[in-house]
């Protein structure tokens, strides 16, 4: 039987525990896992993508053993399609926060099958504790001088901290020359 690879692909900016929840019940039912880090400018992402990845590969490295062989990062800049046929992936993990997620996801699913009918998209749940969580909310949380840390490992509340302190010279308390954050409700597109 063929190996069943997946690809789990987000900008992930900054991954958070719903996207860590996600990639943990993704890896127990495939054989191998792709994270796709996606480029996507258009969203304004706080962190470069090297360092997206460099997060995303540390939250890996925590994970339990048996799982965490499952599972590599890799950045991208094509179609996800296209992305998809060159490391045989045939499946897309999308997780699903709230009805509001369905529509977009339905569109962008019917979208890819058109492109590659071979590449099947399964939808995950988000967990009950995870469903309200968004990178967008994270990163206001933390551009206002709030507490992230329930919502993102202590590596990424560090991460996130550093750099909006290095963005504009403060603490992140002082929301003064914070980055830009994208709008909301754009997605990372096909």
């Amino acid at each position: 039987m063929a190996e069943r690879i997946a690809i789990y692909p987000g900008t992930f900016d900054p991954v958070t525990n719903g996207h860590m929840d996600i990639i943990v019940r993704a890896a127990g039912i495939v054989d191998r896992l792709i994270i796709a880090v996606a480029v996507n400018a258009g969203k304004g992402p706080l962190f470069g993508l090297d360092e997206r990845v460099d997060l995303l590969r540390g939250e890996i490295a925590a994970m339990n053993p048996s799982l965490r062989d499952k599972v590599e990062v890799r950045p991208f800049k094509s179609l996800l399609m296209h992305f998809a046929q060159s490391v045989g992936a045939k499946l897309i993990v999308r997780g699903l926060r709230a009805v509001s997620d369905f529509e977009y996801e339905f569109q962008m699913a019917g979208m890819n099958r058109r492109m590659n009918p071979s590449v099947e998209t399964v939808f995950l749940m988000a967990s009950e504790t995870n469903q309200f969580i968004s990178s967008r909310f994270v990163k206001e949380i933390a551009r206002l001088g709030g507490d992230i840390t329930p919502f993102v490992s202590p590596r990424v509340a560090a991460r996130v901290a550093a750099t909006f302190a290095k963005a504009d010279g403060t603490p992140p308390s002082d929301a003064g020359a914070a980055p830009t954050l994208p709008a909301p409700g754009i997605r990372t597109p096909i």
